[in-house]
C-alpha cells in the first residue's frame, strides 16, 4: 500500500467515524401521553395537587430535592420556576438537575384546568442537557362524575440512548399516575 492509499484510507475512516458518532449521538424529540380518570373528584383537587411542585417528591420518587426559584401571579394564572434535582430510576448513581418554569391556568368556567412546564436537565455538572415539554391537562368527564387528567410529553434524547430515555419516561410517567390514583381514590 503506498502512501497516497494510505492517506485516502485514513480520511474516508475519519469521515465515515464522523458520520457514524453524529448519528449515534444525535438528539431527537420523542412524545409521550399518560391519562388517568379520577372518579368523584373535580378536576381542579388533581390540578392543584400536580401544579403544588412540593407534592412532585411524593407523585415522582426519582427528585430528591428542589428550592422554588421565582413565582408570580393568582389562582387562575399562576407561573413559577423551580430547580430540582432527580436520581434515574433504572441508574440511580448518575443525579441530573433542572430548571423547569411552570405555568398554571384554570377556567372554571369549562372546568379544564391546565399546567404547562418547561424543563431543561442537564448531567455531568452542567455540560450536557436535554430539554423536555409537558402539558397537563384535567377536566370534567363528560361521561361520570370524575377527572380526566391528560399528560402530553416532548422530550429529548440521543438516539443511540432512546430505549433508556424510554424507560425512564414510563417509569415516571406510572409513578404520577399510580400515586395519583392513590391520593385521590381512598
Amino acid at each position: 500500500m503506498n502512501r497516497r492509499q494510505w492517506k485516502s484510507g485514513r480520511i474516508i475512516l475519519i469521515v465515515t467515524g464522523v458520520i457514524a458518532s453524529y448519528l449515534l449521538i444525535r438528539v431527537r424529540n420523542y412524545d409521550h401521553e399518560m391519562s388517568v380518570f379520577l372518579p368523584k373528584v373535580h378536576p381542579n383537587e388533581p390540578w392543584e395537587f400536580v401544579a403544588d411542585f412540593s407534592n412532585m417528591k411524593y407523585l415522582n420518587p426519582t427528585i430528591t430535592d428542589f428550592s422554588v426559584i421565582g413565582e408570580s401571579g393568582n389562582y387562575e394564572h399562576w407561573k413559577y420556576s423551580v430547580e430540582y434535582s432527580e436520581l434515574l430510576s433504572y441508574w440511580p448513581h448518575l443525579s441530573n438537575t433542572a430548571i423547569a418554569h411552570f405555568d398554571v391556568k384554570s377556567n372554571s368556567k369549562t372546568d379544564e384546568y391546565f399546567i404547562y412546564s418547561n424543563h431543561r436537565t442537564c448531567m455531568f455538572m452542567g455540560l450536557y442537557c436535554l430539554d423536555s415539554i409537558s402539558k397537563f391537562k384535567c377536566s370534567k368527564s363528560t361521561v361520570t362524575n370524575g377527572a380526566n387528567c391528560l399528560e402530553s410529553v416532548t422530550y429529548q434524547c440521543p438516539a443511540f440512548l432512546s430505549a433508556f430515555c424510554k424507560r425512564e419516561v414510563l417509569y415516571q410517567r406510572n409513578s404520577i399516575k399510580r400515586n395519583l390514583l392513590q391520593k385521590f381514590l381512598k
